[in-house]
């Protein structure tokens, strides 16, 4: 027997006359399966979905406490995967955690505490990013953000230096390394 279709505006209405929050936990928690969330794509997904704001705000307690939401805790794994994945600098890092709802002081924190990482850390001239030479009038320590960023920005030109080698001229080599660069939030 075929399924009936379901216009997606009638389960919404269904789904904002559910009264049990095992159902509204259920949805969450099939969410969360996928990958780790924070608290507001979270109750920004439930919504979509047509739940009852009410119960959203208990699912979403509830989950708090039982430690499947904790806003920094996403944050370090985002970041950590980000610096394996898809080197990005401290910017663009800052601006896609604060469009995941992460709040500003934690992402300070997280930024703040974005320490080396070894197997991460040998760039393209096989210096470890902590030994760089500062310029300038800072006295910084290896490990700094500075020298992170530094570590991911030679990753993401590694990635990209057979594109970037297509081009004959020296100057326009550089400019469009400086310009992956920006795009990819690198000062």
């Amino acid at each position: 027997m075929p399924r009936r279709y379901v216009d997606p505006a009638e389960r919404r209405a269904r789904r904002a006359e559910v009264d049990d929050p095992e159902v509204v936990m259920e949805a969450a928690a099939t969410f969360l399966a996928v990958r780790p969330r924070s608290v507001q794509e979270t109750r920004r997904r439930l919504t979509q979905l047509g739940y009852r704001a009410e119960m959203v705000d208990g699912v979403i307690e509830r989950l708090l406490t039982m430690q499947y939401l904790d806003d920094a805790t996403f944050a370090r794994a985002w970041v950590e995967s980000r610096d394996r994945s898809r080197p990005r600098g401290e910017s663009a890092l800052r601006r896609e955690l604060i469009l995941k709802g992460i709040e500003r002081d934690t992402i300070a924190a997280v930024l703040a505490a974005r320490t080396e990482d070894p197997s991460l850390g040998v760039g393209q001239s096989g210096r470890r990013y902590g030994d760089h030479q500062p310029s300038g009038d800072g006295d910084q320590p290896p490990g700094d953000r500075i020298s992170v960023d530094h570590a991911a920005a030679e990753r993401l030109l590694a990635r990209r230096r057979a594109a970037l080698d297509r081009e004959p001229d020296p100057r326009k080599r550089r400019q469009r390394a400086y310009a992956l660069l920006a795009r990819n939030g690198f000062d």
